[in-house]
């Protein structure tokens, strides 16, 4: 359809699907922008402004009102277009005649955590700014967190001071965010005749594990056949698709074909909502933002003296993040309570006992990973004799004084030289 001419009379008409206030313009300017340029955010702001008063719908316009606002050709506004479109902010709609007739909708921006977290959208950003603008990027959207361990929550509930009335029911505006629209970038025809007939269900093959497909396969340039592949890996006894074991798939496979890399959105740092409270500046909080703020690869590559990591361990790192889902922070509290307990070595029998265990735990944040590790170590402790006690080789934040005022200066130096690997 993109091969509609648009002329300047060609009427459109903008309709709003979603809520827009100024925190979607944010996003819209802050995430979006970098992305698709600014003549697609100019003309996206511009569709918004034509809404009426209650940002319902507009009026009936022509493209000649759009190029007189915006100062710019038609082969620009439709590309624009198609930038917005190409990220889910709007869908377009056209009846066709002698005056051609569109309709826009209007859909909102990702929230800063959806859009950090997509598999695109997240990626194209980053490469697009660098690691340095994007970090910054990061911080202005960090969420501030308040302490509230030691509060109790007295909050009270509706149905304590108000009682329901009769049903009512009427329709209420809701806040719509469009989805990225994909070509589809595999045969599905090639990829169900690859695969050996009767080994797949094929009501597996729904619209949501396709995306899933057309996501991975863009993000890890993969083709039909290598999709067929993978997906043999994937199938369990029902002949059903695993979703999270084609994800680790997918990895693995572009790992072994791209000499140990991974792609950008592996190498993730702690989300923010599950980082510590900002403000507190003990010992202890910097190393617990050390932990939140480094990726795990480069938290490794630190302990290698800036050397790239062995793939053997690099696969020990996919199967934490990825095969046990463990977060970033608790990844690198692992690393380094294994590392000064077991002489500098990555066992992987003893990573994969505690990693289980912290799983079954449900520990997802430094300081609870950090706490645990900590009472393991007491535990440990006690079970040896003094004489071999002093050999052991204990964390900085498994000593007791960490939290005390002053410090040995010993125990100065061990923690400033942990601090200055991640500045």
């Amino acid at each position: 359809m993109n091969s509609i001419t648009l002329l300047p009379a060609d009427k459109y008409l903008v309709v709003n699907k979603t809520i827009l206030t100024d925190k979607e313009r944010k996003n819209l300017i802050s995430l979006y922008e970098p992305i698709i340029g600014y003549a697609a955010v100019s003309l996206y702001l511009t569709l918004w402004r034509d809404l009426d008063r209650l940002e319902l719908v507009s009026m009936d316009y022509t493209h000649h009102h759009l190029m007189t606002i915006l100062k710019c050709g038609l082969e620009t506004i439709k590309k624009s277009r198609c930038s917005l479109e190409s990220v889910g902010l709007v869908k377009t709609y056209v009846k066709e005649g002698d005056i051609n007739s569109y309709v826009y909708e209007l859909y909102s921006p990702l929230s800063p955590k959806e859009f950090f977290s997509h598999p695109i959208l997240g990626v194209v950003l980053y490469n697009n700014l660098g690691k340095y603008e994007y970090d910054l990027l990061k911080c202005e959207f960090q969420e501030y967190k308040i302490d509230l361990k030691d509060y109790n929550d007295i909050t009270t509930n509706m149905n304590s001071n108000y009682k329901a009335s009769s049903n009512i029911y009427f329709d209420v505006k809701s806040q719509n965010e469009g989805s990225i629209l994909l070509d589809d970038q595999v045969d599905f025809d090639l990829i169900m005749s690859s695969l050996p007939k009767g080994i797949i269900n094929e009501r597996s093959f729904n619209k949501k594990l396709k995306e899933l497909i057309n996501n991975l396969a863009f993000v890890y340039n993969l083709d039909s056949l290598k999709i067929a592949e993978i997906l043999r890996l994937s199938i369990n006894e029902k002949g059903y698709i695993d979703k999270e074991n084609l994800r680790k798939s997918a990895r693995k496979y572009y790992q072994f074909n791209n000499n140990g890399k991974l792609p950008t959105l592996v190498y993730r740092t702690q989300p923010e909502y599950l980082k510590s409270p900002n403000g507190d500046n003990t010992n202890r909080g910097k190393i617990i933002k050390v932990f939140e703020n480094t990726s795990p690869y480069d938290f490794l590559k630190s302990k290698y003296k800036g050397s790239n990591p062995t793939n053997r361990d690099l696969k020990l790192l996919e199967m934490l993040l990825i095969d046990l889902n463990l977060k970033p922070a608790v990844v690198n509290v692992l690393i380094d309570y294994v590392l000064r307990k077991n002489n500098n070595k990555l066992n992987q029998a003893f990573i994969e006992t505690i990693a289980g265990q912290w799983k079954r735990m449900n520990i997802e944040t430094a300081e609870d990973a950090m706490l645990v590790a900590e009472k393991e170590h007491k535990k440990y402790s006690k079970k040896i004799t003094t004489k071999n006690a002093s050999k052991s080789v204990e964390p900085i934040w498994f000593n007791e004084t960490l939290e005390k005022e002053s410090m040995t200066k010993e125990e100065e130096k061990e923690l400033e030289s942990i601090l200055n690997k991640y500045k």
